[in-house]
């Protein structure tokens, strides 16, 4: 999860969150190489006597800056498709959520399930149990099955609202009167925090997300006892 003082991403916990931190190192060293370049130049005209400053044209040089751009924008874009295609690719999920968003809570609903679902709010402040994170913690977290192809299907039950978790690259809104749909898969086990992500009203800030990602056999268990508790 992010720490104080934190520079770069999330570690990754899923397949396409791997890919986007790839693309983003790739598209920044470009944006550097060509930030180099630039002020190369700058600092060559300032400090330099200008030379060749009548010439009129040269098909050279248009055809470099022409053609040269479309290539830097090619190389960002063919990574950048591909990674969009695996954002949208859902094959075959061994599990189906559905996530509903309300002011200011989420609820969730385990399809494969008869009779699986729950609220997840909020742990006030004063409510922290010790080594817990202010503004992060809910009373129910939503368990997965690690390594295992999910299928989140998100919608709201009032206004806008954004279900994301950034460690998982996962990020949907949630809009009332349609039904949404992404999938994810957890790479290892672990818990994994999030947040509503789109400005919904007096308490946005206090909609945490947390999904748990623990083997199967545990998750069968927790399952198990919710169903009984049902």
């Amino acid at each position: 999860m992010a720490h104080p003082s934190q520079l770069g991403f999330q570690d990754a916990a899923s397949p396409v969150m791997e890919e986007l931190l790839h693309f983003h190192d790739h598209a920044l060293m470009v944006v550097i190489l060509i930030s180099v370049f630039v002020f190369y130049i700058i600092i060559a005209m300032v400090s330099t006597k200008l030379t060749n400053k009548y010439i009129l044209d040269s098909q050279e040089i248009e055809v470099i800056w022409t053609v040269l751009p479309g290539v830097i924008l090619i190389l960002i874009a063919l990574p950048s498709l591909r990674i969009l295609y695996l954002m949208d690719e859902i094959n075959d999920p061994h599990l189906t959520i559905k996530a509903m968003g309300h002011q200011w809570y989420w609820s969730y609903e385990y399809t494969d399930y008869e009779d699986l679902a729950f609220d997840a709010y909020m742990v006030p402040t004063q409510d922290l149990l010790p080594g817990q994170f202010r503004l992060l913690e809910t009373d129910h977290r939503m368990v997965i099955p690690v390594e295992s192809p999910i299928r989140m299907l998100v919608s709201a039950e009032d206004v806008l609202h954004s279900w994301a978790v950034p460690a998982l690259g996962v990020k949907m809104d949630a809009v009332p009167g349609r039904l949404n749909q992404t999938a994810f898969l957890t790479s290892r086990p672990g818990v994994f925090y999030g947040q509503c992500s789109e400005i919904c009203g007096a308490n946005h800030s206090f909609m945490p997300i947390i999904v748990e990602a623990v083997p199967l056999e545990h998750f069968e268990n927790w399952s198990s006892l919710m169903l009984e508790d049902a």
